[in-house]
Formats: structure tokens, C-alpha cells, sequence
């Protein structure tokens, strides 16, 4: 990454500019030492004017760089997982996920689309701009039916991802709040897309830990001109 993309980000624009900021104060510092030893009362309190100005303006400028990099950070996506689908016949369905890892998993799925949902843990305030991303497990994956009688009549599959057990941090802070402060919350996070065959799917996870899917441009194709 060159100097001209740094630039254009607001947080390191302002740390540089709080270093620069911070150099003003030094060098303030080193005249009023000459005019400390010069015996010179009127000059010193001139640089010490000058100093505390570069100073708070370092760190004004310090903190507002940290804050907006927390912000940024809000909308950067991590990778949960990809879906790709097959048809085996109508409204039934062979899906193949992957992890990030590389690890990876077939299901069964039966309906008109898939849903995978998820635990999300939220930190509070200082802990996201420190840039601490939320943590997630998913949850379960399952069929959706379009036509909501079909959802009450016709056969319905869930796959269970709860391989953590009961002992991962996300329960943890559900069943005993106060033991970890910063938490803010756990919710559940959900999200759903059309099934078509041959149909590629990417989950991400927002920093304001919220669950994104997206299907590739040919899926997505397909997804508004199906057969």
C-alpha cells in the first residue's frame, strides 16, 4: 500500500497529523529549555504556551484517529463460510460448505432456500474501537419453503453446528453475564438466499455482527431469471 491510498484513510491521516503535532511539542519543549538556561521569563512562557497547544492538539487528534478506526472497522467482513448448491430433485438439494480453513462439510437440505443462522457476541464500546471484532458460532442450517403452507406441511431439515458444546465463550456469556463485562449482548443472526443449482454462496460476518450473504454474479443470474 502506497503513501497516496494511506492518505485517504481518515484514522492514519490524523495519526500522522498527531505526530506531526507531537514533534511541534517537542521541539517547543527543547526551545524553552534554551530559554529556561537564557533567563528569559517572557520567551519561556511563550514556549510553554506553544507546548501544551501541541500537546492537547497531539492528543486530540490521537483520539479522534482511534475512534475512526474503530468505526472503520465496522464495516469490515470476516468469512463465516461458503455454500455451493446441487439439485437432486425438486426441492431437494445437496449443499457443500466450506470454512475458511478449507475444511468442509455435505448436507441434505429440502426446500426452496437455505438459511444458516448464528450466535453473535457483541463487546461493548471500548473494546470495538480497541478492534475487537464480534465472535460467532454458528448455529444450525435449514431449509426454507417460499410458500409458507409448504413450510408447515412439507418435510423440514435442520443441520446442527453446535459441535462447541456447552463450554465455548458465547455460552458462557449468555448463561453468566457477569463474568464477562465486556459483553454487550448475544443475539442470533440470521440470513437466507434462493437455492438454484450449481448455485455459489458466500457468508460473511459485518463487524456490527451481522450475518451477509451473497451469491456470485452467475448465481445471482439465475437467482432473477430462473428457469
Amino acid at each position: 500500500m502506497d503513501w497516496a491510498t494511506l492518505l485517504q484513510l481518515p484514522s492514519t491521516l490524523l495519526w500522522i497529523l498527531a505526530a506531526l503535532a507531537l514533534l511541534f511539542a517537542l521541539v517547543q519543549l527543547v526551545a524553552l529549555g534554551r530559554r529556561l538556561r537564557a533567563r528569559r521569563p517572557f520567551a519561556a512562557i511563550l514556549r510553554t504556551v506553544f507546548l501544551l497547544v501541541g500537546l492537547g492538539l497531539a492528543l486530540l487528534l490521537a483520539g479522534a484517529g482511534w475512534s475512526l478506526r474503530g468505526y472503520r472497522l465496522l464495516g469490515e467482513e470476516a468469512p463465516v463460510v461458503t455454500v455451493d448448491a446441487r439439485i437432486l430433485s425438486p426441492q431437494r438439494w445437496a449443499l457443500t460448505l466450506t470454512w475458511p480453513d478449507g475444511q468442509h462439510r455435505d448436507v441434505a437440505l429440502a426446500g426452496d432456500a437455505w438459511r444458516i443462522e448464528a450466535l453473535v457476541l457483541k463487546w461493548k464500546l471500548p473494546a470495538v474501537l480497541a478492534g475487537m471484532p464480534p465472535l460467532y458460532r454458528l448455529d444450525r442450517l435449514s431449509g426454507r419453503y417460499d410458500d409458507p403452507a409448504e413450510e408447515m406441511s412439507q418435510m423440514r431439515t435442520v443441520v446442527d453446528f453446535r459441535d462447541a458444546g456447552e463450554g465455548d465463550l458465547v455460552t458462557l456469556a449468555r448463561a453468566h453475564p457477569d463474568w464477562l463485562p465486556m459483553v454487550d449482548t448475544v443475539y442470533g443472526s440470521g440470513i437466507y438466499l434462493p437455492l438454484v443449482d450449481g448455485g455459489h454462496y458466500t457468508v460473511s460476518l459485518m463487524r456490527t455482527g451481522a450475518l451477509v450473504a451473497r451469491p456470485d454474479d452467475e448465481t445471482a443470474d439465475r437467482i432473477a431469471h430462473p428457469l
